[in-house]
């Protein structure tokens, strides 16, 4: 809807050294922020620091980081999961982000961008599916997903097929931004309670 943009949480989920991801989240970004249906905030889980222990009492630096997180996924009206694939399956520290919080995805959409090896991370995505349908989020059917990942980059992280990756985004976009205005305006007629 143009002049109602929707806020976008772009959340960067791997924590790992020499990690790949945000090369795939920054391509990501750039093809959300030529939108004029979107407003992005990227959420790096590297800069986070969320607390690596679920505690009901977490330290002064974990409440810290917590606080800080708590509001910006509240804010968000949808969501894109940037994910790499760990032994057929999705990071601990994206495990850990989404179990620290609970009404801020609810009646929200989720989008995914995958990367990995042979399967291009989609079997992170489908585990993530199992667990935000449990935290009442929607997640959208389309996908971007980069098989070999790093062989699908040129060394200035730029996509070797730009237009087969970004006419990807773009469908995901859209089902995000349709899904967005929905459940927002779902969410503001009829408060959502799980």
């Amino acid at each position: 809807m143009p002049g109602n943009p929707i806020q976008l949480a772009v959340i960067v989920g791997s924590t790992r050294e020499g990690r790949f991801g945000p090369t795939v989240a920054k391509w990501f970004v750039e093809q959300a922020e030529q939108r004029e249906d979107v407003t992005v905030d990227v959420v790096d889980l590297a800069e986070a620091r969320l607390p690596a222990h679920m505690s009901s009492e977490p330290g002064r630096e974990g409440a810290q980081a917590l606080a800080a997180m708590g509001p910006r996924l509240a804010a968000a009206d949808a969501f894109v999961v940037v994910t790499p694939e760990y032994n057929h399956s999705y990071p601990a520290s994206l495990k850990s982000a989404i179990d620290w919080h609970f009404t801020q995805w609810q009646a929200k959409p989720v989008g995914f961008v995958s990367y990995g090896g042979m399967s291009g991370g989609l079997r992170a995505v489908e585990h993530l599916r199992q667990v935000f349908a449990e935290l009442h989020a929607v997640t959208v059917r389309d996908t971007v997903s980069f098989h070999g990942a790093s062989h699908q980059f040129d060394p200035q992280g730029r996509p070797i097929d730009p237009a087969g990756c970004a006419a990807a985004a773009t469908k995901l976009l859209d089902q995000i931004v349709w899904w967005g205005h929905a459940l927002k305006s779902a969410r503001s007629e009829h408060p959502y309670a799980a």
